[in-house]
């Protein structure tokens, strides 16, 4: 039986997840079928997962828009939402949603000065709600995929279901789960045979970062990489640009179903700090999603996340050991 989505979310253990959505009808979400085109929903999917890093206490960490299937990486932002305004958060709602009629009037100035006591306390209670849904990894991916769902319909001039009832969530519980499960997930089109190398996967997050860096600029809708190896900044991931980009490039020249060879022996620093060997490295960017379920990291930190969760059995125990050691 399916865990509740909220049991699986533990900001107590990590603010970061994977999350996958995948279609449910036959129809592709992207790519080509039977003659017919789709891959101008890519573009749709991309467009929208900008859109919603800039509305949502969530960082986008990395994602990938594959032909059935999508993935992002989220890194929760709680604080963010908690220093917002109760007008910052009603006008971060009313991008994606119409809010309700005292929310609107509320953000009018000529309006707002004639609402009462009562209906601003309705207000403010209101936005409490919206608060906790902008730093909620289900609202974000019901705003991503609702809104692909009705498009693709409208397209498709059908009704029903177009993503499969339930997005699936792996909590990324150490640095070494967060490095793997980005370089999966920005590699999925390498592995899928559908791009050669990262800077030509399309409508992915290694491509846009590349394409940013070849300009000397830093993409403002992903979250920024630590400046320093040695020191991250409170708010961005725990690893610098170069570093990954080097994890990436090297693991994608071994990955690649036409190219033949093994791991260099030479690994990059980032592997070499922490402490993964390179076979074992070549398993977790090709079978991440197989080898954790509901979370992924070192044996101390599953344990700590099923205790937490009050679950039974520790989950991925025999993966981390033989992984990430």
């Amino acid at each position: 039986m399916p865990k509740a989505r909220k049991s699986q979310i533990s900001l107590l253990d990590t603010p970061y997840y994977h999350c996958v959505s995948r279609c449910v009808r036959r129809a592709y979400l992207c790519g080509e079928e039977n003659g017919k085109s789709f891959e101008h929903r890519r573009y749709w999917v991309e467009d929208r997962i900008h859109v919603l890093s800039d509305v949502f206490a969530i960082d986008v960490c990395a994602y990938a828009v594959m032909s059935n299937h999508t993935h992002v990486v989220l890194h929760v932002a709680k604080d963010k939402a908690d220093i917002l305004t109760t007008e910052e958060v009603i006008e971060r709602w009313h991008r994606l949603y119409k809010g309700t009629l005292l929310t609107q009037r509320y953000l009018s100035p000529a309006l707002r000065k004639n609402l009462h006591e009562v209906e601003i306390k309705t207000v403010e209670a209101t936005a409490e709600i919206w608060r906790k849904r902008l730093y909620d990894i289900s609202w974000f991916m019901r705003a991503l995929n609702e809104y692909i769902a009705r498009a693709a319909n409208k397209e498709d001039d059908c009704t029903g279901h177009f993503w499969e009832g339930r997005f699936k969530s792996q909590a990324l519980l150490d640095e070494s789960a967060l490095a793997a499960c980005m370089a999966y997930v920005d590699l999925n089109p390498v592995r899928a045979n559908m791009a050669k190398t990262p800077e030509t996967s399309d409508h992915t997050s290694i491509q846009y970062r590349i394409n940013a860096a070849r300009v000397g600029k830093t993409p403002k809708r992903l979250m920024p990489f630590a400046q320093s190896s040695k020191q991250s900044m409170p708010q961005s991931l725990p690893f610098t640009l170069p570093d990954y980009l080097q994890l990436v490039d090297t693991t994608s020249r071994y990955i690649h179903p036409t190219k033949r060879g093994k791991v260099e022996h030479t690994l990059p620093t980032i592997l070499e700090r922490l402490n993964i060997e390179r076979e074992q490295w070549l398993t977790l960017t090709t079978q991440f999603e197989a080898c954790f379920k509901h979370a992924a990291g070192k044996e101390a930190h599953l344990e700590q996340y099923a205790h937490n969760q009050h679950q039974q059995r520790v989950q991925g125990r025999q993966s981390a050991r033989r992984l990430l050691g």
